[in-house]
Formats: structure tokens, sequence, C-alpha cells
């Protein structure tokens, strides 16, 4: 893959954040995608109940709509997480509602779930799936799921999303996190959380789909929980027995580092300023569930290091976003074969060995009966 990212970065950074958005969508769909065809055995490895090629993918937020799926996977991801989608077509927060710092390599974002809603993204699955009809997957389809701005029941919108996307993605993500629709985060509460997670397991289950083909319900969480938060919603993961966590969303935090005039501006913080914390919070929600559920490390991932290190912290399966925006797509097969040396150097046979290493448990935990168990 010739990488022509730096030589138009400059430019692209110089353009409005979500002007240079809208045209890397416009390229990818164009047919210029850059691809990826690196292929390791040591980076599979089996994740709610599918293979993934390897464990690096792209976040949701890139790809809203659903509208580039294929030349995304082709790119060398292991795996997409498409949306945020929400049931109803919304333009989100006033403009400028994205803001790069550049020197950090973070990103503010107040998006709010802009989007063209859930049918004309449902739309778009289902032509993906049709055209990947009868071929071997490229790589898993996961869907990231909110609710409109204007919600009356924020059950009924995520139960919406989720009885229609179901039969078509590998998994759902429910997104409890994002700092930017109004309310959005107290669904984190303990009591709160315990009556949504249960009424969206029976919605799952009541649906007319083989257990087999049924997919994965997981829960994306913030990085600014207290510690007797991230307890709470442990448990309640584990009781539920939802799919999986990922970890984390943006921050509302501002960092010293940040730059000064991005400091008074409202929005999760995203990117490198996000890292530390994001593998911190990780690292405590692979103890709290004793090893026991996938967890998906997001948040500032931008090197082979910085994914082996998240893996290492327990995640099963990393994402990136802000760091594409910075480093370009060369980025992908740069953290694969990156994994892979990382993995040989570890005289490991398989990347799956390495899930939690840096994470004391205990002598009473077995890692891999547990991730068995789990899966």
């Amino acid at each position: 893959m010739i990488n022509l990212y730096p030589l138009v970065k400059p430019w692209l950074m110089q353009m409005d954040a979500e002007d240079a958005h809208r045209l890397t969508l416009r390229v990818l769909k164009s047919g210029f995608a850059p691809t990826c065809d690196y292929a390791d055995d040591a980076l599979r490895s089996e994740v709610f109940g599918h293979v993934f090629a390897n464990p690096f993918g792209l976040a949701a937020g890139f790809d809203k709509d659903a509208e580039a799926i294929t030349p995304l996977m082709a790119m060398g991801f292991g795996f997409v997480e498409a949306g945020t989608v929400t049931p109803l077509a919304q333009e989100g927060n006033p403009a400028p509602r994205i803001f790069r710092d550049i020197k950090n390599k973070s990103v503010i974002n107040r998006m709010g779930f802009p989007g063209a809603g859930l049918d004309a993204f449902a739309a778009q699955v289902s032509h993906f799936r049709t055209r990947s009809a009868g071929q071997p997957p490229r790589g898993i389809l996961g869907v990231n799921i909110g609710v409109n701005k204007e919600t009356v029941s924020a059950f009924e919108d995520y139960s919406r999303c989720l009885t229609v996307l179901a039969p078509m993605a590998d998994y759902i993500v429910v997104n409890v996190s994002s700092p930017n629709t109004p309310g959005l985060r107290d669904l984190q509460s303990e009591n709160t959380l315990d009556a949504l997670l249960a009424g969206l397991m029976a919605v799952l289950h009541a649906l007319d789909i083989p257990p087999v083909a049924r997919p994965s319900l997981l829960l994306k969480i913030a990085p600014d929980l207290t510690p007797d938060q991230r307890a709470a919603v442990a448990q309640l993961a584990l009781r539920h027995s939802i799919g999986g966590l990922v970890i984390s969303n943006t921050t509302t935090a501002r960092p010293e580092a940040l730059a000064e005039h991005l400091k008074s501006e409202a929005g999760g913080l995203s990117g490198q300023l996000l890292k530390e914390n994001a593998c911190a919070v990780l690292r405590d929600f692979y103890r709290l569930t004793g090893g026991a559920l996938p967890l998906i490390g997001v948040g500032g991932i931008a090197s082979a290091d910085d994914a082996w290190a998240r893996i290492r912290a327990g995640a099963s399966l990393v994402q990136v976003y802000t760091g594409l925006v910075y480093e370009g797509p060369a980025l992908v097969p740069q953290i694969l074969k990156g994994l892979s040396a990382h993995v040989r150097a570890a005289g490991m046979k398989n990347i799956s060995e390495a899930i939690g290493a840096d994470v004391p448990l205990g002598a009473d935990i077995d890692r891999a009966e547990k991730r068995g168990a789990a899966a």
C-alpha cells in the first residue's frame, strides 16, 4: 500500500474537521480506498462466538451511517463498528463541534449523534450483507446504538434499534456513555442500568433468531466513572450475562496538557490525552470481572505498542478512531505487523495468551478458563 497520507495530511488538517471527515468518506466510497491483506494466524482469535482475523478494529463514530463498511474492512481491520445510530434522523449539536489539538494528537467532539436514522442505516447494512453473501467474511461487523436527543423513552429507542439490527449484526453495542446527549450518562447509574440491561436482554432473546446467530450485546461505558460505579457496572454486566464491555468512550476531563484554547470547549476528549486513563479503566474492569468478560479497549491507541499494552491490560480486542485521523491508513498494517512481532517476542503462539497478562487476578482464577466460559 502506497502511503500518500503524509502528503495530504497538512491540507486535511487545515480543513474544517467535519469537512475533512466527509471528504474521507467520499474517497473511501469512490473505490480509491487503501487496502491491506496482512494476515497472521497468531493474531486470529474467537470472541463473542466469531473468529476475528485480527483484534484491531475501527471504533464507532467514524462511519456513523454505515456507508463505507466494505472499504473500511478492506483496509485490514479485523472488525468495523458502525454507528452510533438513533431511531430517527437528527442533526446533532450545532457546528462547530469538532476541535483538534494537533500537538497532543487529540480531539474534542460534541457531535450529539448526527445521522440519517435507523431506516437508512439498516438499508446500508442490509446492502452490505447482500453484496457479501456467499463470500468469506472480510471482517466482523458491530453496530453501535443510541437514543435520539428528544427521546421519550431511552429503552424504546434502544429496543427499536436492537430489534431491527440484531438479524444483521455480529455484535451490538449499547452506547450509554456519550457526554454529548443530555442525560445519556445517567443511564449508567446502577438501578437504571440494571433495568435497561434486563429489558434489552429480554428483547434480544425474544427475537426469532437462532441462538447460534444471535449477536452479542455489549455496553460502552465512560472513562469518568468512580470506582464504586465501575464495580456496580461490572457486577451488572456479569449478572445479566451480556457479551462484553467497550472501554472507553470519550472523557469530559480536561488534562493540563490540553491546548489552552480548548479547555473551555464542551464535549468528549479522545486521542493521546485519553490513553492513560482509558487503559487504567480497562485494567480495572478486567480485574473487577475476573477476566470472565471480553473487553474491547479503545481510547488513545495510535501504535502497536499502545495496542499491545491494552491487550495485556485485559482487552480481547482493540479499536482506533482518533489515531487514524492523525496517522492515516498506514497505521493499520503498522499495528498488525507490530502486534505479530510482540506475540513472537513474548514467546507466545497466539495473541489471546497475552490478554490480561499485566493484571494480577489471584492464584484462584484461571484466565483461559474464565474467557472460555464467557465465550
